[in-house]
């Protein structure tokens, strides 16, 4: 229990989402404006990061999708 908490609070920076999921900056920020990427939070004036947990969510929606498909 006390590693999904720690999981849901753990804060990924753009540059190890672009490594985690293999998508560019700008791929990123398009999904991002068309609602297909979770969004970033502020973490100040300019820095943002990710919930991990989101990503994981995100990254294992898109496995299923693609498995359906293929």
């Amino acid at each position: 229990m006390a590693k999904q908490i720690q999981a849901a609070l753990t804060i990924l920076r753009r540059k190890q989402v672009e490594a985690r999921i293999g998508l560019s900056r700008s791929t990123i920020y398009e999904r991002i404006k068309a609602g297909t990427f979770p969004a970033p939070i502020s973490l100040g004036a300019k820095s943002v990061g990710w919930l991990e947990s989101e990503i994981d969510a995100w990254l294992a929606s898109q496995i299923e999708k693609s498995r359906k498909a293929g």
